[in-house]
């Protein structure tokens, strides 16, 4: 059985999984064994890396944001990218991004997770090409 329990050791910005086994031992009047796990305070920051695509079309010289996603994995938020820019009109010069990102656990994400690292332009030809954005 597993339950959430605030953690007094860190202020309760954290969360215990208290996991319990053995519930027959539990009846029977003998030990059991638990296990505490704070999510916070033993586990550092649990950071989860995501990769968020974004298609802007430029309108009357502003860009408008268009279709976007999230992924995982790099390569699949590059596929999905390339995928949706294929379907947009090269006469438009639609371009997209794709942007690496940590969401820390339990915190809303803010401006210093993000990173730009791929600009993606389609060429006339319908082909999108791939640039790699700084460090």
């Amino acid at each position: 059985m597993t339950r959430l329990v605030k953690c007094s050791q860190c202020s309760g910005r954290g969360w215990k999984i208290v996991t319990r086994r053995g519930h027959v031992a539990a009846a029977l009047g003998l030990a059991t064994s638990s296990r505490e796990e704070c999510l916070y305070c033993e586990g550092g920051e649990l950071l989860a890396e995501m990769f968020d695509w974004e298609i802007f079309i430029p309108v009357d010289g502003v860009d408008q944001l268009g279709p976007c996603g999230t992924s995982a994995w790099q390569a699949t938020s590059m596929d999905a990218l390339r995928a949706a820019l294929r379907r947009m009109d090269p006469a438009a010069k639609p371009w997209g991004r794709i942007i690496h990102r940590f969401y820390d656990f339990g915190v809303l994400p803010d401006e210093w997770s993000r990173r730009v690292i791929f600009h993606a332009t389609l060429d006339p030809a319908g082909s999108v090409r791939f640039e790699r954005v700084g460090p």
